[in-house]
């Protein structure tokens, strides 16, 4: 056996002590090339994939929007992540559906949902969302569900800079009963900075119940009116991402990215959005 395939049958056999470490083992998973490309720190991002990074930005997109995310972590077919998210607006607000899988076979996590965001004032927005969640595990173990809410603020302090707030998980909805366990709850606060017309820089702070604060930051640099190049950086662990975004026109994105963990390596990722723009 080769030491490519030993690693990996070693990374599959320790796969639940793993998964203790991703959020997206229990239905929480950030989606959106662009937002992985910018390591995560996407509480200030306003497109379709806000669904998923920070609710309350979703009010602002005023026309049809939906999108398609693939994640492939470590480059490993067990660690697969796929979303989608479709976002409406109406008269005084946005509606939002989505949701996202991750797993294989043995082990799938589920998360469907809806969603709804508005302005409480020019500067200040606030979203709210609902979500079913299944963890299914094969054999005699079964499945668990249960239903979680979300919840989101943005606030603009001006027109190139602005902060958010979210937080995964409000009531903090139980998975075990002996030996207690809970699906887990995260808390989100960054900032976004517009330096200049090809410059946003980003950074926030990401707390996990059961796991240590994380710094997460990231440039996002536009040469031209169609491409953008982006970069982060976050810690606990330490990742590195980079990422690639190419507009066909004002309705059609594309963008590709990947994220490279010190010790797992390399995470590539791509999306897709489709803005019905007026």
């Amino acid at each position: 056996m080769g030491v490519y395939r030993f690693t990996k049958a070693c990374m599959i056999f320790a796969f639940p002590i793993l998964l203790n470490s991703f959020s997206y083992a229990q239905g929480y998973g950030f989606s959106g090339s662009r937002s992985q490309g910018l390591a995560n720190a996407s509480v200030c991002l306003d497109d379709v994939f806000s669904y998923h990074n920070n609710p309350a930005n979703l009010a602002s997109i005023d026309a049809l929007s939906f999108g398609l995310a693939y994640e492939n972590r470590f480059l490993l077919k067990e660690f697969q992540h796929q979303s989608y998210a479709v976002c409406i607006p109406l008269g005084r607000g946005v509606f939002s559906v989505g949701g996202n899988t991750f797993g294989y076979r043995d082990f799938r996590t589920f998360k469907n949902g809806i969603g709804y965001a508005m302005k409480l004032l020019d500067v200040l927005s606030i979203g709210v969302q609902i979500n079913h969640q299944m963890i299914r595990l094969s054999g005699p173990y079964g499945n668990n569900q249960t239903v979680t809410g979300e919840f989101g603020l943005s606030y603009k302090v001006s027109k190139d800079w602005r902060f958010g707030m979210a937080i995964f998980n409000i009531g903090r909805n139980e998975l075990i009963e002996e030996p207690l366990e809970r699906y887990g709850s995260s808390m989100r606060l960054g900032t976004a900075y517009k330096v200049s017309n090809m410059v946003l820089v980003v950074a926030e702070l990401e707390k996990d119940i059961l796991n240590p604060m994380r710094f997460k930051s990231g440039i996002e640099y536009e040469p031209l009116h169609n491409l953008i190049f982006r970069i982060g950086f976050a810690t606990n662990p330490i990742e590195l991402s980079f990422g690639l975004g190419w507009f066909f026109s004002e309705r059609y994105h594309l963008d590709f990215g990947t994220q490279y963990h010190q010790i797992l390596g390399w995470s590539p990722n791509m999306s897709f959005r489709f803005d019905l723009k007026k």
